[in-house]
């Protein structure tokens, strides 16, 4: 425990805060107050059934989470949208998908972001999410369905999904399955390649560099310890730097706990920036 409370303190040392100097000087209570108010347009009242852990929960995410790091309130409420679709807490999916609508981010941005959630987490989920979205965007008389958003065909999916992948990741994964038995040794590298990147990737709506952050935050919601090191490397070729990551880990951590975030932390820590060139489109 030791180990994680001094890794914690570093992060927070290392991580510069977007506070102005007027909130700098502001108590948890007053930021989490000013945060709310812009989150949820509406004050933030006590719990009749547990205010003191309400005021806890509130205090920690709305007054000091968000005061942690580079990210904006709009960056922040499409991270958590995203975790929240990952770990399937639907209520609180809602009232953040409502949050991150009010903070400036498009119908088609947080679409995007939940439908890039399916090759993570399957697609049941993923529906059970796009269902809290559309009756969401029903209630704000957002016309459904939005634009369509896909780039590829049946025929080019494979082409422009491998045009992306190789950019970040070149070929790791077909080589890591290499010794896979025939046939599997090509299916399983081509079902990553057409599912995620030829399916998602090629998608209109949010940038690469956007794609890549999302995704990190997706396996470290669920905790796929395995692809988070490829997916951090993955993210800064893309063109997010490691304060960005480690802000977005901070801003998880009341939303998927320590455990996760702190494991992902480490790796971001000990990731070699200097190694990955950022790739722009």
């Amino acid at each position: 425990m030791k180990f994680f409370k001094y890794l914690w303190c570093a992060v927070l040392l290392f991580i510069a805060t977007t506070a102005t100097a007027e909130e700098i000087t502001m108590d948890r209570a007053t930021k989490a107050d000013k945060v709310f108010n812009e989150l949820f347009a509406s004050e933030r009242t006590p719990s009749p059934t547990d205010p003191e852990f309400m005021e806890i929960l509130q205090r920690n995410i709305f007054g000091e989470a968000f005061f942690i790091g580079n990210l904006s309130h709009k960056e922040r409420e499409m991270l958590t949208v995203v975790a929240l679709t990952a770990i399937q807490t639907l209520p609180q999916l809602k009232a953040h998908i409502n949050a991150a609508l009010n903070v400036g981010n498009t119908p088609l941005e947080i679409r995007e972001a939940i439908y890039g959630c399916a090759p993570y987490i399957g697609f049941p989920k993923t529906l059970n999410a796009i269902a809290v979205f559309n009756e969401v965007a029903t209630a704000r008389g957002i016309k459904l369905p939005l634009e369509a958003s896909s780039t590829t065909t049946d025929e080019s999916r494979h082409s422009q999904g491998l045009k992306i992948q190789e950019k970040l990741y070149g070929d790791e994964v077909k080589q890591s399955m290499s010794d896979l038995p025939t046939p599997y040794n090509q299916i399983v590298p081509d079902l990553l390649t057409d599912f995620c990147f030829g399916d998602f990737y090629t998608r209109n709506g949010l940038s690469l560099k956007q794609r890549e952050l999302l995704s990190l935050v997706v396996l470290t919601s669920i905790g796929a310890e395995k692809q988070i090191p490829a997916h951090i490397v993955g993210a800064m070729k893309a063109g997010n730097d490691k304060e960005t990551l480690l802000a977005a880990m901070v801003q998880l951590t009341a939303y998927i706990g320590l455990p996760n975030t702190l494991t992902t932390i480490s790796m971001i820590k000990d990731a070699d920036i200097n190694n990955y060139k950022p790739i722009y489109e």
